[in-house]
């Protein structure tokens, strides 16, 4: 046993740190929703990321939501959220505000991380002022600071934070040498200790910025080959057979990292005089998305004379990702306003998503549906419960002449009408 740990933020990223530095020291598990807490201490964890079984075995982890017992900690974890708003700005609120809740609480000799995602410079610049001001200690004499960003993957069972290599950092190489070892002792597949913070807050903004790229080219060219009438999956299977084609298939991009880090990067460069094209680009063709597969959906409704305005359509997914119930910046949504737009009337089925998160945060009530309610049948997430159920059965749900649009190549290419 050795020094407390505090983790600030129990979500996605914050309860699974939680629970692997629980297995090994003491670690208070710090949220500010009492909710949270309460059905973490009843062994329950909605997000699915951990089991109860894991979390039993976390033995030496406590949970609270009273700053207060972050007294007791001298390393404090901040695993909270970094969205954008409704502008596509970096919205560190969050952020700020977790760091006034440890700066009250921080003491002398006390290390401060931070996982969450920022533009390079945000923790030194942004973060580290607001513990100085709200503790009164002074930077790097008094107290020290560290970045190590997080790289959990939602519903990903197969990566998991132990087996993935940490990167990590600190303000002095002194406590950039602590910390590294500090995940050492939990991270299996090792750590990398990059040269300083702001190379560690790079590095994991353009770990998503590349993949959104790479999304964003698949997407362009979906939509060239729909044009040409050439079978997107098929290309893309054949161009794969070579030994470096990088397998990045065309959909929506949102989820907490993909859709959102770009734009960290981006507001950085242009705080600095650059427009930074090719990566805003990207983001443009991503972001726009949901428009082109509800265009494209209703062409094909009208080359059926099924009339769009009063018609019903069945999505089929509402996660950003499949089998997984994170809702977080799902990109579906574009797909359901666009439709709403034309006048379509849109049922969401998802068996993964809990309904009142839904609710709350879309304004979408979930339903099950029925079978030869609809017009259209939208394949947006491609949950484990869809390609089981097949093509036929899915298409049950259609009534006479209904299309099936099929966005994650789940079904066979002959059982769909449209694929992106």
């Amino acid at each position: 046993m050795s020094e407390t740990i505090a983790v600030i933020g129990l979500g996605y990223v914050g309860l699974p740190l939680a629970v692997e530095f629980g297995r090994q020291r003491p670690v208070i598990g710090f949220d500010i929703r009492a909710a949270r807490i309460a059905e973490l201490r009843e062994g329950r964890d909605h997000t699915l990321e951990v089991p109860p079984q894991e979390l039993a075995g976390a033995l030496h982890l406590t949970f609270t939501a009273d700053p207060d017992d972050l007294r007791a900690a001298s390393i404090y974890i901040v695993t909270v959220p970094t969205p954008i708003d409704a502008h596509k700005r970096p919205d560190l609120t969050p952020l700020i505000r977790a760091s006034e809740t440890v700066g009250r609480v921080l003491k002398k000799g006390d290390i401060v991380i931070y996982e969450s995602t920022v533009y390079p410079g945000a923790t030194e610049e942004d973060c580290v002022p607001v513990l100085e001001r709200v503790s009164g200690l002074r930077f790097n004499e008094d107290f020290f600071a560290g970045y190590s960003p997080e790289r959990i993957n939602p519903g990903d069972r197969a990566h998991r934070l132990p087996t993935i290599r940490k990167v990590t950092s600190g303000s002095t190489p002194e406590v950039a040498d602590k910390v590294d070892a500090l995940y050492a002792g939990i991270v299996t597949a090792g750590t990398h200790k990059a040269e300083s913070i702001r190379v560690a807050e790079a590095a994991k903004v353009i770990e998503n910025t590349q993949r959104d790229l790479n999304i964003a080219l698949v997407n362009e060219l979906a939509i060239i080959f729909n044009r040409m009438g050439i079978d997107t999956e098929a290309v893309l299977r054949a161009a794969g057979t070579k030994w470096n084609f990088l397998p990045f298939r065309p959909g929506l991009v949102g989820g907490h990292c993909i859709g959102v880090d770009p734009y960290y990067l981006t507001h950085k460069a242009e705080s600095l005089g650059y427009r930074p094209e090719v990566i805003l680009a990207g983001r443009r063709i991503n972001d726009g998305m949901g428009e082109y597969v509800a265009g494209q959906l209703v062409k094909a409704m009208l080359k059926r004379r099924i009339q769009v305005n009063g018609a019903r359509v069945l999505v089929l997914g509402l996660t950003f990702k499949e089998n997984c119930p994170d809702l977080r910046n799902t990109r579906v949504i574009d797909v359901i306003r666009e439709l709403e737009g034309y006048g379509v009337v849109v049922d969401v089925h998802d068996p993964w998503a809990d309904a009142a998160e839904a609710r709350a945060e879309y304004g979408v009530d979930l339903v099950t549906p029925q079978a030869g309610d609809y017009d259209g049948i939208v394949v947006a997430v491609a949950h484990r419960e869809f390609a089981e159920a097949g093509a036929a059965a899915l298409r049950r749900y259609g009534a006479a002449g209904h299309v099936l649009y099929d966005l994650k190549h789940l079904l066979p290419a002959e059982a769909a009408d449209l694929r992106l």
